[in-house]
């Protein structure tokens, strides 16, 4: 497997195209079909298109067996574009499953004329589009799931990171943790809880016998030295954990509550039970992580939920 490198494909294998470039949650999302649309062509090879904060994380799937970053060119950098049109051009794709279904992926079909690939998405003029007019009213799971129907995959499962897995050892945390993910994307402060209720959380948690570990990127450290400042019992892994890493803690954890963010999408596809909490930002509807024990909160105002109602959905009796 090879991160933007060019290789020449195995004689008589299809060569296939993914696209998906992010967000964090959308890309876990997009697994489940990652993996029907491996098992639909299990000899042919197969690529994937993806953000490079994604290089990581799509290497260690078992989906693909090139990874290409994607830079993001544009008609502002001509040249870029040109490299990309000549690049996606010589690799002779055959199909093209376009899970991203933005503006930019329907560029790069259109990059492709005169000759283009069959097509799944939404690119006019595509070979298998996603001819539904409410697939914007659909959850990103049944959309791409229809989506891939379309294109003659009957079966899409659930999203599956059993393959990615980080090495937790190092934390030496203690048999029984909450996982707390108290950020969010800095630009929507709406989707996020009072950081002062989390820490309540965690207060709660401790005394309980529970140990609460805060997760999140740098942008979240002051955040997790508040919460450890308030509660010392608390772990603070900020700035500390790959994406791997938090699904192995998932794996581990006896809950998880968090608003909605990527990482709370990595922690449900780990199989961890999980509350997570939603504003009017963004609707559950659509984006939500799915799983048999996953919880929805949602206020128009997340200050209006109260640190006693998220308790109650806690295993902390």
């Amino acid at each position: 497997m090879s991160a933007g490198g060019e290789t020449v494909p195995v004689s008589g294998r299809e060569r296939i195209l993914v696209i998906k470039l992010g967000a964090l949650g959308d890309f876990v999302l997009a697994m489940g079909p990652a993996a029907a649309i491996r098992a639909h062509h299990p000899h042919d090879e197969i690529t994937l298109l993806t953000a490079p904060v994604f290089a990581e994380l799509a290497q260690a799937a078992p989906y693909f067996d090139r990874v290409w970053l994607d830079q993001r060119p544009g008609w502002a950098r001509p040249w870029a574009l040109w490299r990309l049109r000549r690049k996606l051009s010589r690799a002779g794709f055959t199909r093209v499953y376009d899970l991203q279904t933005s503006d930019r992926s329907g560029l790069y079909f259109h990059l492709l004329w005169p000759a283009r690939p069959q097509w799944s998405g939404i690119a006019s003029g595509a070979s298998h589009p996603h001819a539904n007019p409410e697939r914007d009213s659909m959850h990103t799971i049944d959309r791409q799931a229809e989506q891939l129907r379309m294109a003659g995959i009957e079966r899409v499962p659930a999203s599956d990171l059993s393959w990615a897995t980080g090495d937790v050892r190092r934390f030496n945390l203690p048999k029984k943790f909450l996982l707390l993910v108290p950020g969010g994307a800095p630009h929507r402060p709406a989707k996020r809880w009072p950081a002062g209720r989390f820490a309540q959380i965690a207060n709660l948690a401790a005394r309980r016998g529970v140990t609460p570990v805060v997760l999140g990127g740098p942008a979240e450290r002051a955040i997790g030295a508040s919460i450890l400042n308030t509660v010392p019992q608390a772990r603070d892994l900020t700035g500390k954990t790959s994406f791997g890493d938090i699904v192995a803690l998932g794996r581990l954890a006896l809950h998880a509550l968090g608003n909605d963010t990527g990482p709370m999408h990595l922690i449900v596809a780990s199989g961890c039970p999980a509350t997570v909490l939603y504003s009017h930002e963004s609707d559950p509807a659509l984006t939500a992580p799915r799983g048999p024990r996953v919880t929805i909160l949602r206020r128009a105002d997340l200050a209006q939920l109260s640190v006693e109602d998220v308790a109650a959905t806690l295993p902390l009796g």
